[in-house]
């Protein structure tokens, strides 16, 4: 056979996008544990005591290795801080989910202490920039929190107004919701301190979130069509 006759190599068309997903991969999972390393030291010394140099050494990483996912400290930080707003945002998906005050305020209750138990370090990042007097995130509060804060207000009164919920100003619940359920997580030391123990057990933790569940439930006077949900 001539090299004129000769056959077409084969080209696998599935190689190329394979490299691609496999690149994208990796950069997420570089990205992921780049966010980790930096919620521990933000939670350990705030956005001003913190070094991109600090958050590379506990990554284990080249500092110029993070400047090529995070070009800038404030762009690392601001990356965190909208990565903690959409995992709470995520856990108030009950109050969409479902139209019983119950099973909507439990399960976001049981959700926001579930975070504070699994991810402590977000909270207080959270915290302190608030104590600090949020200069570097005015816009996810306004743009983001508050539209998010005003739709939960509306379904709120909505249940006020069905009698499913004792008369109630919305937003001292969410913020009584957000004190309780954080506190597990900014407050932990204290905690220990108290309990005399260096961290609660799983069971001590469970218990404590049924605690504040019940409290919150029976605080806002909430009811369902099956009944009260809370002895």
């Amino acid at each position: 056979m001539s090299s004129a006759e000769s056959p077409i190599p084969s080209v696998d068309l599935t190689a190329r996008p394979v490299a691609r997903r496999s690149k994208a991969q990796t950069r997420i999972s570089n990205e992921t544990h780049l966010l980790a390393c930096a919620e521990a030291v933000f939670a350990e010394r705030g956005f001003e005591g913190a070094s991109t140099a600090l958050i590379a050494q506990r990554a284990g990483l080249p500092k110029a290795n993070l400047h090529y996912y995070f070009p800038t400290k404030l762009d690392l930080y601001r990356r965190l801080l909208e990565d903690i707003f959409d995992e709470w945002h995520t856990a108030a998906d009950s109050f969409d989910l479902v139209d019983d005050p119950v099973a909507a305020i439990s399960g976001y209750v049981r959700a926001k202490m579930a975070l504070s138990q699994r991810r402590p370090l977000a909270s207080k990042v959270w915290a302190s920039e608030i104590i600090q007097g949020a200069e570097h995130m005015q816009d996810i509060l306004v743009g983001r929190v508050k539209p998010w804060m005003e739709g939960r207000v509306k379904v709120i009164n909505t249940w006020i107004a069905q009698g499913k919920l004792a008369p109630l100003q919305p937003q001292a619940l969410l913020y009584m919701i957000w004190a309780v359920t954080q506190h597990y997580a900014d407050f932990d030391a204290q905690i220990h301190a108290l309990s005399g123990k260096r961290a609660l057990s799983k069971k001590a933790f469970e218990e404590a979130t049924e605690q504040v569940v019940a409290l919150i439930i029976r605080g806002c006077g909430a009811r369902s069509e099956a009944g009260p949900a809370v002895a």
